[in-house]
């Protein structure tokens, strides 16, 4: 068990009337598993920390980032004049609920959500024609996290309007008609890149995210490889 410092800022703070405090936590707890023990520790700040900003050691951070011990995480609204956005990044053998994951990115401004969903396809008809009975999907889940996090920078800087991004992938053995990852862009109207964004979004993780898969069909099993860049 390590202690880290929790620092509240704006409504946060008021929320539980206290603006820092220690918190005890597992060796190796990442932001997101870090946010959801301080809701059930603290269930009043339920509608304002899982949106919230979060810092760590004075650096903005994602949810999938670990926290060191004896680090300062601060978690705060986005600041006045800021944009309100939020990200959601995971790899995870859970299945994938959209509209659990598209509600996170949804906020009073929000006009808009393009959503993209990747799903195990059981007959292919172009290219090489072929049955797939199951793909079983593996990744290197610290750098994975990491790579999401630089896509989502990425859209950010490219399309400023976007508000939220979900960038969310499933690994294990997964049947075909089951759903393998999930991209999605919230912004206050459709026509500010928001189709654009999503778009790149899948894109880039098929690039640089180290995800792969071994598709198993009646005749074999094979792993998917792209080439050699």
């Amino acid at each position: 068990m390590m202690k880290i410092r929790i620092l509240l800022f704006a409504s946060l703070r008021e929320k539980i009337g206290q603006s820092s405090f220690e918190f005890e936590a597992e060796d190796g707890i990442t932001v997101w598993e870090l946010r959801q023990q301080l809701l059930r520790a603290y269930p009043v700040m339920a509608e304002i920390l899982p949106n919230a900003l979060a810092a760590v050691n004075q650096q903005f951070t994602f949810d999938p980032e670990v926290i060191p011990p004896d680090a300062d995480v601060a978690f705060f609204p986005p600041v006045s004049g800021g944009s309100q956005g939020h990200t959601v990044l995971k790899v995870t053998q859970e299945a994938l609920n959209q509209d659990e994951l598209v509600t996170q990115i949804i906020f009073p401004s929000t006009g808009a959500v393009c959503l993209f969903t990747g799903i195990v396809r059981g007959e292919t008809e172009r290219c090489l024609p072929h049955q797939t009975i199951q793909l079983e999907y593996e990744a290197y889940v610290p750098m994975a996290e990491a790579k999401m996090a630089q896509v989502a920078n990425e859209i950010r800087k490219r399309w400023p309007t976007i508000e939220g991004i979900v960038i969310v992938q499933r690994i294990g053995v997964l049947k075909s008609e089951t759903p393998t990852v999930v991209i999605a862009c919230s912004a206050a109207h459709r026509d500010t890149g928001v189709f654009e964004a999503a778009r790149y979004g899948i894109d880039r993780l098929k690039e640089i995210v180290p995800i792969w898969k071994k598709e198993v069909g009646s005749d074999g099993s094979w792993w998917v490889e792209g080439p050699r860049n």
